[in-house]
């Protein structure tokens, strides 16, 4: 999938997409995940990398709207906190507007700068934080918003989520290090379930038209992404 625009700045690219939606505890190839709706769009804040692809390890870092809806996906390492703010400012937006963060998983580097949100709802695999509140939610199916969805997909960590973004051209997945970046890694050292990776690689793949990976720039998903 290609997006209708992208631009790219000094540390942000920019791009439009929309969401899809899931479903619950299936790991089959099941276009059914795809969200209902199509009305989400999006921003690459930050383009993350790792040591053999930059100078130490970032996260690729998104904003993604629908809405009222104003979301953060991992905000995690950056060289900077500017890396991730000052293209949120570019688009009108503050920490203060931000209503939810997503955490694909656990890992520091995918989370460290949760904190910059203090207003934002806080969801991971299981639980939704806000506040002092904690709510008891499986992460599987469910939607923040028609074109917005998370799904579980475990294998580089136990906790592993994916939010999809159902866009006017097609289905944006959110995957966290499902992939560090569009060449894989293709075998997961960090990966405790080798065969879970895979089956949830193959589960976003078959809804995926484009994908955002840990750490790196967005990529059109083709026979050659790794498994």
């Amino acid at each position: 999938m290609t997006t209708n625009t992208t631009h790219t700045t000094a540390d942000a690219t920019i791009a439009t997409a929309s969401l899809d939606d899931t479903t619950p505890d299936d790991t089959s190839l099941d276009a059914a995940d795809a969200p209902i709706g199509r009305g989400a769009r999006f921003t690459v804040l930050s383009t993350g990398y790792v040591g053999s692809t930059g100078p130490g390890v970032a996260a690729t870092v998104s904003y993604v709207t629908e809405g009222h809806r104003h979301v953060i996906f991992d905000p995690g390492m950056v060289a900077g906190v500017g890396a991730i703010l000052d293209p949120l400012a570019a688009l009108g937006l503050g920490p203060d507007d931000i209503t939810d963060v997503v955490l694909s998983h656990h890992h520091p580097d995918n989370t460290l700068n949760a904190g910059l949100f203090p207003r934002a709802r806080v969801h991971d695999h299981q639980v939704e934080y806000a506040g002092d509140g904690w709510t008891n939610r499986d992460a599987e199916g469910h939607q923040l918003s028609p074109s917005l969805r998370l799904i579980r997909t475990p294998g580089h960590s136990a906790e592993d989520i994916t939010l999809l973004a159902g866009t006017d051209e097609g289905v944006v997945a959110f995957a966290g290090d499902l992939w560090w970046h569009a060449a894989g890694p293709a075998d997961d050292p960090v990966a405790p379930d080798r065969a879970l990776l895979r089956a949830s690689r193959q589960r976003v793949l078959a809804v995926a038209d484009l994908i955002v990976p840990g750490h790196g720039a967005p990529f059109t998903p083709d026979e050659n992404t790794p498994l």
